[in-house]
């Protein structure tokens, strides 16, 4: 007795109706009525019966349905102890900011959920956590760029990441309506590593509309590129969650500059031909879950 007819039985006892039950599990109705009509054979009575309009359990099928309603409760409980006690190695290539403003939290439920799981983050640039996704030596990626299309990488995205020309509040172009690319000639600023693939696309910007522009400084670290953007020695393009402290006390100001080539999502790549365990499943669940309500709260 397969347990999706005891789903579809408890589903229409719970409806009062064939065709919602069959609605709510994403079945036909004649798929459903079948599994009834299978229950009924196994047990030799009859299950439910109507009464004009109405339908309701026959005094078998309510003494079934708390049977049933038990056995699918012990699946469930066996499911999720089973899940809870899958233990091995979780390997995770990520990015700094990532790691610093958006993962703590998933990684903190995450660890709830799966104690026995060692998870493990590893701080790599885009490119380098793409290569190893493709030889299948990382489980998963969580990165922020351009959407990925590759024959050999699913990607999720999980939601557009807002990049921010930050400068210190006194920068000559801090009050203006707009800042376009050509308004940014001769700008001095402090940059990510070069392997960061928003700073590519920024320059590539710049250089493609002939705008001169000078590396100040060039760091791995954000907090030392927000520090020294507070000094005034440059301006800064980070990622708008790990300088909203600084822009809601007023420490940096971010740049009314924007433009269709800066696009970037943070996202979840996986080889395609990688298993999804539960544990990866679940990761999966809780990050989109994250960035749902990061956007909830954005708004």
């Amino acid at each position: 007795m397969d347990l999706i007819y005891l789903r579809s039985f408890l589903e229409v006892a719970r409806c009062q109706s064939f065709t919602k039950a069959a609605e709510n599990l994403g079945y036909v109705q004649s798929s459903v009525t079948t599994h009834i009509q299978k229950l009924e054979n196994e047990y030799g009575v009859i299950l439910f019966e109507r009464f004009g309009r109405t339908m309701r359990l026959t005094s078998e099928g309510e003494q079934l349905h708390r049977y049933f309603e038990q056995i699918i409760a012990l699946y469930d409980d066996s499911k999720h102890l089973i899940s809870r006690q899958i233990s091995g190695h979780l390997d995770i290539g990520t990015i700094e900011s990532l790691v610093a403003y958006f993962l703590p939290p998933v990684f903190n439920r995450f660890r709830q959920a799966f104690p026995q799981m060692n998870l493990q983050a590893l701080p790599l640039a885009e490119p380098h956590i793409l290569q190893l996704i493709r030889a299948g030596e990382l489980d998963i990626g969580i990165i922020m760029d351009r959407l990925v299309c590759d024959e050999d990488i699913e990607t999720i995205p999980l939601r557009q990441e807002p990049l921010v020309l930050v400068a210190p509040p006194d920068h000559p172009l801090a009050g203006s309506r707009s800042v376009h690319a050509r308004d940014l000639h001769d700008l001095s600023y402090i940059a990510t590593e070069q392997t960061c693939t928003y700073r590519a696309a920024f320059e590539n910007l710049l250089t493609a509309q002939g705008v001169a522009y000078q590396i100040q400084h060039e760091f791995g670290s954000l907090e030392a590129i927000k520090r020294l953007v507070g000094y005034g020695l440059g301006v800064g393009l980070l990622p708008r969650i790990a300088v909203d402290r600084e822009l809601a006390e007023g420490h940096l100001v971010a740049l009314p500059f924007a433009h269709p080539d800066i696009t970037f999502y943070t996202q979840i790549v996986l080889h395609r031909k990688k298993w999804k365990n539960p544990a990866i499943r679940h990761l999966i669940e809780l990050l989109a879950e994250a960035a749902e309500t990061d956007k909830r709260l954005a708004r």
